[in-house]
């Protein structure tokens, strides 16, 4: 008498029914982690800005001027080095906002160099 072998492995049937199990599940997740790092950009942004305005406000307090350029808060050690905007990956892109009486300095505030709208409605140069 002859015993049947049974084939192991997986059928095609069975394959694409995972697959598209595995689809679904994606379709379901990748708006929500795309959506986190939207979200995590904006807060490392405003976390930045925040961090610089400080500092600004610190080496005024310091010197009683602003400085000329961002690099000097790193050559006077206020800061290791200029953060980089999350949103344009640069730190060469911040906007520089001059003093009133420009005789004080040259960098009063920065605004974000990054083009297009947050979350909240606003656009990033406004922050």
């Amino acid at each position: 008498m002859r015993l049947k072998r049974q084939k192991s492995g997986f059928t095609l049937i069975e394959l694409l029914v995972v697959m598209a199990v595995i689809a679904t599940l994606l379709t379901l997740a990748a708006p929500r982690y795309f959506a986190s790092l939207e979200k995590s950009r904006e807060a490392v942004l405003r976390a930045n800005l925040t961090l610089m305005r400080q500092t600004l406000d610190k080496y005024h307090g310091d010197k009683g001027r602003y400085p000329d350029a961002l690099d000097e808060l790193v050559v006077s050690k206020y800061l290791r080095s200029v953060p980089a905007d999350p949103i344009t990956e640069s730190s060469t892109t911040w906007i520089i906002v001059p003093p009133d009486p420009p005789a004080v300095g040259g960098v009063y505030d920065v605004r974000s160099g990054a083009q297009g709208i947050a979350r909240d409605g606003s656009a990033y140069g406004e922050w």
